[in-house]
């Protein structure tokens, strides 16, 4: 991160009505051929073909996307440790993910010159998954972690440092099952990375409450006072939630909102498998429908794809080819 206390997001949305975020990594990954079915998840892919990272990144920002994240989300230095990594190469695991999101972003906006004040400078955000995505149990879609706040704010400490490092414009907490991390999140980066701006992203159950069972608005608004954090939604969550959520968000923050739901899929947690069709046009549709609502950052996250974000951006973009 620059020494710059400025939030890029504030900026980009000063130009322009909406911020396009990227859509799902590991499903682009898995359709190129990388097997997931690993604890680590996408972040397997870091130490055996990052390139293809890469290349995903530079697939969005062809789509529209406006901000990449990174493929950080499952890293850890626990579960490198589980592999076998020292703590030296799990940090430069972190920090090859912020690289490859860099390196794309840099290359695509110095070969399109074209889309230049058409849309802004794409943002690259380094992944922040949350404590239950590190025990690869599940936990992350449920929280109830059992541990304090000082255990989690010492889980992320590392991470943060690390990916910071490596100069993301802003960090996405995403997948928060719980007000609990979100605050631990809020006041680590408070008390320790000042210069650090994030968004802050909850899983959602249903309409109004977080995946542990707090309601939405509540976990929103206890992150009004903390100025690092630039934006507030959710995501990971069914897309028919998504209008509620909107609603309960905005009424407890003046911050943005973003969303990036699912793609509308049910997943099947016994065979390990997804149930449904999705459509990008039905995506696109609905994400009209969600900006009118007030979201002001939008893209979608498990089983979206480039086509999803196409799709978005045709109507939110029309100008930009």
């Amino acid at each position: 991160m620059t020494p710059s206390a400025t939030n890029p997001i504030h900026t980009a949305l000063t130009q322009f009505p909406l911020l396009i975020l990227d859509g799902a990594l590991a499903t682009e990954l898995e359709r190129r051929g990388c097997d997931l079915n690993d604890a680590l998840w996408s972040a397997r892919v870091l130490l055996e073909a990052p390139e293809l990272i890469r290349a995903v990144h530079t697939d969005y920002f062809a789509a529209g996307a406006d901000v990449a994240t990174t493929a950080s989300y499952q890293a850890s230095y626990q579960g490198f440790a589980r592999r076998g990594l020292s703590a030296e190469q799990a940090t430069a695991c972190l920090q090859l993910s912020v690289q490859l999101a860099r390196e794309a972003r840099d290359a695509f906006w110095a070969t399109h010159p074209e889309q230049h004040g058409l849309r802004p400078r794409p943002l690259v955000a380094a992944s922040v998954g949350p404590f239950g995505a590190m025990r690869a149990d599940g936990s992350e879609y449920v929280g109830h972690y059992g541990v304090d706040s000082a255990t989690l704010k010492d889980f992320h400490r590392p991470r943060l440092a690390a990916l910071l490092a490596a100069q993301p414009d802003v960090l996405a907490c995403e997948t928060l099952p719980c007000q609990q991390e979100a605050l631990a999140l809020a006041e680590l980066l408070a008390d320790e990375f000042p210069q650090a701006r994030a968004w802050i992203s909850f899983s959602c159950r249903d309409g109004a409450h977080t995946c542990q069972g707090e309601r939405l608005a509540d976990a929103v608004a206890a992150l009004a006072d903390y100025a690092q954090v630039v934006a507030v939604g959710v995501n990971c969550t069914a897309p028919g939630f998504i209008p509620e959520l909107i609603a309960a968000a905005k009424a407890a923050s003046d911050k943005p909102v973003l969303v990036y739901p699912n793609a509308g899929e049910s997943y099947d947690p016994v065979h390990k498998c997804w149930h449904g069709c999705a459509d990008p046009q039905a995506f696109a549709e609905a994400a009209r429908q969600w900006q009118a609502q007030g979201a002001r950052l939008i893209g979608g996250c498990c089983r979206t794809t480039p086509a999803d974000i196409q799709a978005l951006a045709a109507w939110a973009r029309p100008g930009v080819r």
